[in-house]
């Protein structure tokens, strides 16, 4: 009967990794810049589609566009994207060279860290509230009895205790990322 809660709740999980995946931990990763759409002769295309991205270091983030002539609009997407990055041209790839990060960015980002996974339970919540209502919704039609509504309400509060402990260990295992120097 919880599929699609089940399904919804990984949904806010999954998401809850993609933001954390993009925040600046001060070790490189592609994921920190893959919102960044570029313009490619005219039409808004995401950076991945004109450029191959590696990280040739822990702190340095390397994107070869296909063609070089794409240098310039990739350079200048980064900057905009305003990501707190500074890309440099070297004429045959862009090298963006993450700074280590001060003790006052890391407590920003674990706050950013906490309000994330707050989020994430704020959803996890609504689609539990959403659920139950359809229990509630059951039971008034008459479709379950009222020990198949304890049943299905203690089901659903274990897929939503569940969920909580994965966020709750993603943000602890994020948080300890951010504090590590």
């Amino acid at each position: 009967m919880f599929q699609d809660t089940r399904k919804k709740m990984q949904g806010h999980l999954d998401h809850l990794h993609e933001e954390y995946g993009k925040l600046q931990t001060g070790r490189a990763s592609a994921a920190m810049i893959d919102g960044v759409m570029v313009d490619n002769f005219g039409a808004k295309t995401p950076l991945k589609g004109v450029a191959s991205i590696s990280i040739p270091e822990s702190n340095q983030i390397m994107i070869q566009p296909w063609n070089k002539d794409q240098l310039p609009s990739v350079e200048k997407a980064i900057v905009e994207a305003n990501l707190g990055l500074n890309p440099q041209n070297d004429g045959i790839a862009i090298r963006i060279t993450i700074p280590p990060l001060t003790e006052e960015r890391r407590k920003d980002l674990v706050k950013t860290v906490h309000r994330l996974a707050e989020d994430a339970r704020v959803s996890i919540r609504q689609d539990r509230q959403d659920a139950h209502n359809k229990i509630k919704q059951l039971k008034k039609d008459g479709d379950i009895t009222e020990d198949d509504v304890k049943r299905l309400e203690k089901d659903l509060q274990d897929i939503v205790d569940e969920f909580n402990e994965h966020i709750e260990a993603s943000a602890k295992k994020k948080e300890e990322d951010v504090m590590k120097v």
